[in-house]
């Protein structure tokens, strides 16, 4: 698969510009209700070793069994990375020894993955976009938590998370700066969850990531990378990325050489700390896992699973774009969470007029509604508005009951008293005056107090603009813009 790799910034240096080249492998916990080898739950925050099967805790005699709803959502992924699905994969050992590792190895995916090449498209500031490539996705299990602060003298081991399914999301090194890593976390995160295969919770640790990095001067031969682990946070991903870059090509400007190594983010400080050299590659004597047999469906079994995918970002923002007239920035914004998506299709549903009234909606969901709920810190599933009440008020617009004044007044009730909108607007008298006899004596007082203005309109046509605003004012915003706009004209002769 060819992919255009974007330009990315570059980092100015004392020797000139230096290119920065970033891959990332990321691990994404599977939604599943059991692990992918054992029965055992899956569920969050149990009491330690509560979710433990004698699989996941390598119980002698002990056999692995394939858990099929995980296979189902690795390709459903795949589906949704636009990515070339294998009928045929391998489980392996990978070994290493570690107290959270019970078994001694990992069960995972080496030369025969269940995924293959694939692809993001990432939008970037200033509308621009670029396409990431995917080099594989494979399913392997999770180790357990090693934990040193129950008691003085001895480490504990809490192996709820042993045996959980993992996908490992692997991009190819087409990252070119730290708003193009963010914006491809950000993204992949949002087809996880319009898709369902991983809840995307980097708080609980069911998406981190593993960030390589090296610079270059631009075009030149790729230099030696090293890797940020588990980093749980996009704006400490950026970050990361950031220091690491400068802390490489500061070395390198004074002579010195990077050493392939393992590093840690230090949020705190803002900066990679060492944690582990990667002089010498870790052996792990992959070879297929004899307990278990190649992984093996028909082309019809994924056929099926692609049918029953849902809209994702994409499809849904061009959509957006072509039924109902938005932006790009606009149709981006509502698509980049499921939550949002969902709330603007169902105020959609709610409006009796879509096409009228759709691009309106558009612009009260994202302006007065997401800006409230931003101003006050809450998500859209907290939104004391809901969208049948927004539905309502955007509906009350288009049909002319009440102006955009109005409609700011109305939605500070709803949000703070609730109710439905159309009740209130009759209850508290908030129509919009349409009578052209009320408005036109409001109009004629306003021309016969101020007989400068007037001559200044009729030479210039522009400030019969200062005329609308008055007479909006002294109806509290209840006259009907384009009536008054029609009158004045009339009145004024311009």
């Amino acid at each position: 698969m060819n992919v255009s790799v974007k330009p990315g910034k570059l980092i100015k240096g004392q020797t000139g510009d230096w290119e920065v080249v970033i891959g990332m492998e990321v691990h994404a916990q599977v939604t599943s209700k059991s692990k992918l080898f054992s029965g055992a739950s899956t569920e969050f925050g149990g009491e330690p070793n509560s979710h433990v099967s004698l699989v996941d805790a390598a119980m002698p005699g002990m056999l692995p069994v394939i858990n099929e709803e995980c296979v189902k959502q690795a390709v459903r992924t795949g589906l949704g990375l636009n990515a070339k699905i294998n009928l045929r994969s391998v489980f392996d050992r990978k070994n290493y020894f570690y107290p959270d590792l019970p078994q001694g190895y990992q069960i995972s995916q080496y030369k025969s993955p269940i995924v293959g090449e694939g692809e993001i498209i990432v939008e970037l500031d200033g509308g621009k976009t670029a396409t990431i490539g995917i080099e594989r996705l494979h399913l392997e299990q999770d180790a357990g938590k090693s934990l040193h602060d129950q008691s003085p003298s001895m480490s504990c081991v809490d192996l709820n998370r042993s045996g959980v399914a993992l996908m490992e999301i692997v991009s190819k090194p087409d990252i070119r700066d730290a708003e193009q890593a963010k914006a491809y976390v950000t993204k992949l995160r949002s087809i996880l969850r319009y898709l369902g295969t991983c809840d995307g919770d980097m708080e609980k640790g069911s998406l981190r990531a593993d960030v390589n990095v090296s610079v270059r001067k631009p075009g030149g031969p790729l230099g030696t990378r090293c890797e940020i682990k588990n980093m749980n946070s996009i704006n400490f991903i950026g970050q990361a990325i950031e220091y690491e870059a400068r802390r490489q090509i500061e070395i390198i400007e004074d002579g010195g050489t990077i050493d392939q190594e393992t590093r840690l983010f230090d949020p705190n400080k803002g900066e990679t700390r060492s944690m582990r050299s990667k002089e010498e590659a870790h052996d792990y004597r992959y070879f297929p896992d004899p307990d278990l047999l190649p992984l093996e469906f028909t082309q019809s079994y994924v056929d099926e699973l692609k049918k029953k995918l849902p809209e994702l970002p994409d499809q849904k923002k061009a959509r957006f774009i072509e039924s109902l007239g938005l932006s790009p920035y606009d149709a981006g914004v509502l698509v980049a969470e499921r939550e949002s998506a969902v709330f603007y299709e169902t105020v959609l549903d709610g409006l009796a007029d879509k096409t009228r009234d759709g691009k309106l909606a558009a612009n009260w969901v994202i302006n007065e509604l997401f800006g409230r709920l931003n101003k006050e810190g809450h998500g859209i599933t907290a939104s004391p508005v809901s969208a049948s009440q927004l539905a309502a008020i955007v509906g009350l617009i288009g049909e002319g009951t009440i102006s955009g004044k109005i409609a700011k007044d109305l939605f500070e009730i709803v949000w703070t008293e609730g109710g439905d909108p159309r009740e209130l607007v009759e209850s508290r008298g908030m129509k919009q005056v349409t009578d052209l006899g009320a408005i036109e004596k409001v109009v004629d007082d306003i021309i016969a107090a101020n007989p400068d203005k007037v001559a200044q309109a009729k030479a210039k046509p522009q400030l019969a603009g200062w005329f609308v605003g008055q007479v909006m004012k002294s109806s509290g915003g209840k006259a009907n813009p384009q009536a008054v706009n029609d009158l004045l004209k009339a009145k004024l002769g311009i």
